[in-house]
């Protein structure tokens, strides 16, 4: 859910009950300024997320290689 400052500032109350529940992007003049989110979301549910974006067959010194590529 995405929402501007100015919303959040006249319905705080409702959206730190939302924020427990989903994501939320806090916008100011249409750029994102910040994020609230649960603290009890699933870190291994985040965990998992950001590892399968990384292919399989890569290894560490591969990987290593590659980043020193970019640079």
């Amino acid at each position: 859910m995405s929402i501007t400052a100015t919303e959040l500032k006249l319905n705080l109350s409702k959206y730190l009950l939302l924020a427990e529940k989903e994501d939320i992007c806090i916008t100011k003049n249409g750029r994102p300024i910040a994020k609230l989110v649960s603290p009890y979301q699933d870190k291994l549910k985040l965990v998992d997320e950001l590892f399968s974006s990384v292919p399989s067959d890569l290894n560490l010194e591969e990987a290593r290689e590659e980043r020193m590529n970019q640079i």
